[in-house]
């Protein structure tokens, strides 16, 4: 199968030299100074790896994904798949999706994952028309893809919800080891985070859905002082402070 990975850096490189592996003619193209993975042919522009490829996978910043698309549409394949990794919002995919939607099959690929920890087996989820045809691209490489039912956008909308979480709980760790370094306490913090971190997830889910609410008003104060001991320490108190505010709203509430 002819692919054409648009974008051979941190994600590109490792999806380009996947699919090359397990025996697929992989197009790159990417303007910057990138290595070429091993087995990938490097085209000098962005029509000709899109215009002969049956797949084009664009992993480059999100922020260039609405112009990668406008330049791919005119050379695409019809029936071609054109699969979106990027970080683009929701609301963009839509967008790209009705555009090359008038070509190709668009796909809405979410990347569930650090891409360095994992290399190609990171979890993805897809939506959109093309993403039943990504989904039998990437599996026989040992990528988990979960397919939803739902249009361009879903896939992205989804990855959203857990940034909340991940990206709010690495955060709050952060902050939380940074205060146990500069306390002399790092060692014991970190085994409360993994004891709180362990066990029966949905258990813990529901605890902290209800009380939390119950008992906001304590626990604003309780923030309040943690983020002045904090200042005491000399450790960025960020988390601290919004948990503090968010506390302050729902005791309002």
């Amino acid at each position: 199968m002819r692919c054409a990975v648009i974008g051979l850096g941190e994600a590109g490189g490792v999806y380009a030299a996947a699919l090359a592996a397990a025996g697929h003619e992989v197009l790159g193209y990417d303007p910057g100074d990138t290595p070429t993975p091993e087995g990938v042919t490097r085209v000098a522009t962005l029509p000709e790896a899109a215009g002969q490829a049956a797949y084009v996978l664009v992993l480059t910043g999100a922020a260039a994904a609405p112009a990668v698309a406008e330049e791919c549409l005119p050379h695409l394949r019809s029936g071609a798949c054109y699969a979106d990794f990027t970080s683009a919002s929701p609301e963009v995919m839509e967008r790209l999706g009705r555009t090359v939607g008038e070509r190709a099959d668009f796909a809405d690929v979410a990347i569930l994952g650090p891409v360095p920890l994992h290399g190609h087996l990171v979890p993805l989820l897809a939506s959109g028309p093309g993403a039943e045809a990504i989904a039998q691209l990437v599996r026989p490489l040992g990528s988990p893809v979960e397919v939803l039912d739902a249009p361009p956008g879903a896939a992205m909308g989804r990855k959203l919800l857990r940034s909340v979480f991940m990206k709010g709980l690495a955060s709050v760790v952060c902050e939380a080891v940074a205060a146990g370094q500069a306390a002399g306490d790092e060692e014991w913090i970190r085994a409360e985070i993994a004891k709180q971190l362990a066990g029966d997830g949905q258990a813990v889910i529901n605890r902290f859905l209800t009380g939390t609410r119950m008992h906001a008003v304590r626990r604003a104060m309780e923030m309040r002082d943690t983020g002045a001991y904090l200042d005491v320490l000399g450790v960025p108190s960020e988390m601290t402070r919004a948990a503090e505010q968010t506390l302050r709203r729902l005791s309002a509430g």
